[in-house]
């Protein structure tokens, strides 16, 4: 038995000891670190809203990279106009506007795609959106990276002013 147990534990071991032996491994090429990394990604829904014309996309962006990135752009054939888009205070009150410059995504950190805060606007709607639906979704990153993505889509409650600004 004490042979049988010896000549099966040489049998699995004598590969492993042999293979380390012999020339040394060849270098493999650093692996190229990954692109910006979106999670949590999903598009309000316009079922039930005033304006069924618009929407905006909400995600969370990280950056593993040793560089900023910045998320650009981003194209929908769900909308005539895609923009991305922040919230800012003009004259004490918060607006909506263009983002001028893209989304930082800093090196080894986040960029959150919120309500209230930077977003992507969907505009010019073909169609409503209503929860269940998947919006084909496409970013384009400074480090010439894109992602394409679909989204679901989700009810959201919060205030309306937010992401349908009353006329002046």
């Amino acid at each position: 038995m004490k042979m049988k147990l010896l000549a099966a534990t040489i049998a699995v071991a004598l590969p492993v000891l042999l293979s380390s032996c012999g020339t040394a491994a060849t270098p493999q090429p650093a692996a190229a670190a990954p692109g910006v990394l979106v999670e949590d990604a999903w598009v309000r829904a316009t079922v039930g809203t005033k304006d069924k014309s618009m929407t905006a996309a909400f995600m969370s962006l990280t950056n593993p990279g040793g560089a900023d990135v910045k998320l650009i752009s981003a194209t929908s054939p769900v909308a005539g106009l895609v923009q991305l888009h922040e919230m800012t205070k003009k004259d004490g009150k918060m607006v909506m506007q263009e983002k001028a410059g893209g989304v930082t995504v800093p090196a080894t950190s986040h960029a959150h795609l919120t309500p209230g805060g930077d977003h992507i606007m969907l505009m010019n709607l073909k169609n409503p959106l209503k929860p269940g639906d998947e919006v084909p979704l496409t970013l384009k990153f400074s480090d010439n990276t894109t992602h394409d993505l679909k989204l679901p889509v989700k009810a959201f409650t919060e205030e309306e002013e937010h992401y349908h600004p009353t006329p002046k």
